[in-house]
């Protein structure tokens, strides 16, 4: 097998998704038992299209209740709409914020939550 340079090896990497050169990461640490934490550096600053190709792939979102403004009886109606709450845990979770509405829930289910949540009063973030 012939040897490669240091710059044909970065040329490969710089061709590989971040999926992908994370599972070279692990490869390699099995292969040779080694911890790569440097290793990730060695691959150098993302470009643009690598950041945008990751926030691409995010398929989950989180949407996190961050304050319950003045209308707090709405903000309460509109969560125990969104989660199968009953009133006192609604109420429980609005009084505790910031704290997940919904977890683990798609692109479009959650903007249309948070609309709701702000529509109602209540400060909303999409995580």
């Amino acid at each position: 097998m012939a040897k490669l340079s240091q710059d044909d090896l970065l040329a490969q990497f710089e061709e590989m998704t971040l999926i992908e050169l994370s599972e070279f990461v692990k490869a390699f640490e099995e292969k040779f038992d080694v911890t790569a934490a440097a290793a990730v550096a060695v691959a150098g600053p993302a470009g643009p299209g690598a950041v945008a190709e990751a926030e691409e792939e995010k398929d989950e979102f989180d949407v996190i209740l961050t304050g319950a403004g003045d209308k707090k009886i709405q903000v309460i109606k509109v969560v125990r709409e969104l989660t199968s709450l009953g009133l006192k845990e609604a109420k429980d979770l609005v009084d505790g914020t910031p704290k997940p509405v919904l977890e683990k829930v798609n692109k479009e289910a959650a903007d249309k939550a948070a609309e709701a949540l702000k529509a109602a009063g209540a400060g909303v973030e999409v995580k």
